[in-house]
């Protein structure tokens, strides 16, 4: 007698009918690479509201920040890569429309590794003597038990969902990152409560039967409820290596953090056809990688 299979497939619109107000999100990727831009779209026309967003974050920060979805932001940067600095989440944070947690990159690692781990917090050297501990009063120093030495307590960043994308997923929720930017996905998903993954596309199980692929599977399928097959959904950030990073797009978008953001959000967000509103599927595949 068999087990019976688990199919864990669903629609971008699924995921987010399963996220409340007020939830910690944390969103993977890195800046203006692999980021799960689809479910950030469908948050953006959702009623979804006073949400702690937790990310290394790009232009998915700007978009909830511009369309007012943000009550308090944890980070370690907010960059568009090519463009240094975030418009949207600039033109928020200095109106000070959220709160913020601003830490560290080792640091925010560390604590989303705590969360994994159900500890409260993990030690670090990072922070100390820094305006990180002016601003963020509730971070606490402590003294190591064994020496003299003294260690920023980083505490745990618990997150209630975990949003990713990734190159290929089966409807286990087995994945494969094609790029070379695995990064923090994993962390995520394992200081999450649920999380979702957008993929480009859907295979069968067997396709993970390559060691090439076995060293780039981070995220164990035990910690994915749900998968949605959406090519291309991480533009305008780079997949690689299936496509880089829409240069010109997030130009256009970072100009309407001053005027026009109205119009971006009814002309690619609220549009029923997104690949066909950015140039198609063959301008995306187009795109060259970016190299750092």
């Amino acid at each position: 007698m068999g087990y019976p299979v688990i199919d864990k497939r669903m629609s971008v619109a699924d995921i987010v009918d399963q996220l409340e107000s007020g939830m910690t999100i944390g969103i993977g990727g890195w800046g203006g690479r692999r980021k799960p831009m689809a479910l950030i779209r469908e948050i953006v026309k959702s009623d979804l509201k006073d949400l702690t967003i937790a990310a290394y974050g790009g232009c998915d920060v700007g978009m909830l920040a511009s369309a007012r979805k943000i009550k308090k932001l944890i980070f370690g940067f907010v960059s568009l890569d090519v463009i240094p600095l975030e418009a949207h989440f600039r033109r928020a944070r200095s109106a000070g429309e959220f709160e913020v947690m601003e830490v560290d990159e080792g640091m925010f690692q560390l604590g989303l590794k705590a969360a994994a781990q159900r500890l409260d917090f993990l030690p670090c050297l990072a922070g100390l003597g820094t305006d990180v501990l002016t601003h963020n009063p509730d971070i606490k120093v402590m003294k190591s038990p064994y020496s003299d030495d003294h260690y920023v307590a980083m505490p745990a960043i618990k997150l209630d969902v975990a949003l990713c994308h990734v190159s290929e997923a089966d409807q286990l929720g087995n994945s494969f990152i094609g790029g070379p930017d695995v990064f923090f996905d994993e962390w995520f998903c394992r200081a999450a409560d649920k999380s979702f993954l957008t993929t480009e596309k859907i295979v069968e199980t067997s396709a993970f039967d390559d060691d090439h692929k076995i060293m780039r599977m981070p995220i164990e399928r035990n910690l994915i409820t749900g998968v949605a097959e959406v090519p291309f959904g991480a533009h305008p950030t780079s997949n690689g290596p299936d496509y880089g990073i829409d240069v010109a797009h997030l130009k256009a978008y970072s100009a309407t953090a001053k005027e026009g953001w109205e119009g971006y959000v009814s002309e690619f967000i609220e549009t029923d056809d997104y690949l066909k509103s950015v140039g198609g599927a063959d301008h995306i595949g187009s795109l060259p990688l970016p190299v750092f």
